[in-house]
């Protein structure tokens, strides 16, 4: 064999190993791209399913949560409460304890009444303005049906009232509505409320 001929075969040998390389790095990139690929792919969709979750356990606690509403009755003499969404079993309403005012806890509709507000309310207000407006802050714990799971909330609001003047019989007092303060309400929150009012 002459020297040209063992240089062609080299030469050709070296060519077959330099395009058997280049054909193992194609189908390593190849593999790298399908493994990029498919990892993409169980990402996206692991994603999804945790967006899905996340919104379904958003949907869930917005349905579960208690959105009371008052709704004045008898020219102010009674806050009937309610929620467009859930069927409200018990309900009590605590005063701050330094107003003289007693716990309220309805036997029959759940409602705020008046009457027993008015004396307490009237006398902090005596020697005011006949008209006048305010808040009190009471704390309102709720028993509610959520499906078939009972839920108990305590939430903190102020109760609107004003007071008004009367021909012969001195002032009156009316229960305006209900507003949302706190919706994790406790007896040190609603001592707080009342002593910053008050202070």
């Amino acid at each position: 064999m002459s020297a040209s001929a063992g240089d062609e075969a080299a030469d050709r040998a070296k060519s077959r190993r330099r395009l058997l390389t280049l054909a193992e790095f194609v189908a390593v990139a190849g593999l790298l791209v399908a493994a990029l690929t498919l990892y993409l792919n169980w990402s996206q969709r692991r994603n999804d399913a945790a967006d899905k979750a996340a919104a379904a356990s958003a949907q869930r606690n917005e349905r579960a949560r208690l959105d009371l509403t008052a709704t004045v009755e008898g020219d102010g003499r009674r806050l009937a409460l309610r929620d467009p969404n859930h069927d409200l079993q018990d309900v009590t309403i605590d005063f701050p304890r330094k107003s003289g005012i007693g716990r309220q806890a309805p036997i029959g509709d759940p409602a705020i009444e008046a009457e027993p507000i008015a004396g307490p309310i009237l006398a902090l207000t005596d020697g005011q303005a006949d008209t006048k407006e305010g808040r009190l802050p009471v704390l309102v714990t709720t028993r509610y049906w959520d499906g078939d799971t009972a839920r108990t909330v305590t939430g903190l609001y102020d109760l609107i009232w004003s007071t008004h003047g009367r021909l012969l019989r001195g002032r009156t007092l009316r229960l305006e509505g209900l507003r949302l303060r706190d919706r994790n309400g406790t007896t040190a929150k609603l001592d707080a409320a009342w002593a910053a009012k008050r202070g």
